[in-house]
């Protein structure tokens, strides 16, 4: 079997992740993150001030933000040889991270429609902005889903040489509990709860971030194997 697709998959993911990075630091709004008790009249003024950061970045944003998506899929690839009685941990961890895309975009979308005309009313750029930050902050129902079908899937492996090791699907069971406060940011104007908290904000992208990170080479590596164990001859011994 060619692997050639998986491995141009795999390597999009740091590719459009330094992409990623560029425009998580241009845009005005993350370092420091903008806070959620910002007036309407501070809102606008933000958007009259920043129109070329931010329109940079989300353009950025717009274009390789979805380039996650076959990274994901060389994921669900793999899930695939493992030894379930189905492929149903597979085929919804392929809905999940469809949904994510989904959301990402739409968060990307308000921030882009602020900013094309940040002459409009104060208020209006207030709810697109509110709109943008819920989107991008709350949801994280997509990725619990994803990891916790991607944990069970590695404990119900029970193949002599399973496709990830164990310890990835406690990995994935601890990036979905600490992606869980993000969901809380719609309660909370303050404090580490809120969008801009630590719990909501800095934990949040800092755990997407390492899990990309980590999960890149335990794919890398999962490939490595499949490729070894193609290229042994059929009734060769380990």
């Amino acid at each position: 079997m060619n692997m050639n697709d998986q491995r141009i998959c795999l390597w999009l993911a740091p590719a459009f992740g330094v992409l990623l990075l560029l425009a998580f630091y241009i845009f005005p709004g993350f370092i420091p993150p903008s806070s959620p008790t910002m007036s309407a009249d501070e809102v606008a003024a933000f958007y009259r001030n920043h129109v070329g950061q931010i329109r940079a970045s989300m353009l950025i944003f717009n274009i390789c933000g979805i380039m996650f998506i076959p990274f994901f899929m060389v994921i669900v690839v793999q899930m695939q040889r493992m030894a379930n009685p189905s492929r149903a941990f597979a085929y919804s961890y392929l809905s999940a991270a469809a949904s994510g895309a989904t959301l990402f975009a739409l968060a990307d979308l308000a921030w882009l429609i602020a900013a094309f005309r940040p002459e409009r009313d104060p208020q209006l750029l207030m709810l697109l902005n509110d709109l943008a930050w819920m989107a991008f902050i709350t949801p994280v129902g997509f990725i619990i889903a994803q990891n916790f079908c991607l944990a069970l899937g590695i404990y119900m492996d029970d193949q002599t040489k399973p496709v990830f090791p164990r310890w990835v699907g406690h990995f994935n069971l601890l990036t979905a509990l600490l992606m869980t406060p993000g969901a809380f940011a719609l309660m909370f104007m303050k404090g580490p709860l809120a969008w801009d908290g630590i719990l909501a904000f800095w934990v949040r992208v800092g755990t997407y971030g390492l899990y990309i990170a980590v999960m890149f080479f335990v794919v890398r590596s999962a490939l490595d194997r499949q490729a070894r164990d193609q290229a042994q001859p059929q009734g060769a011994t380990a």
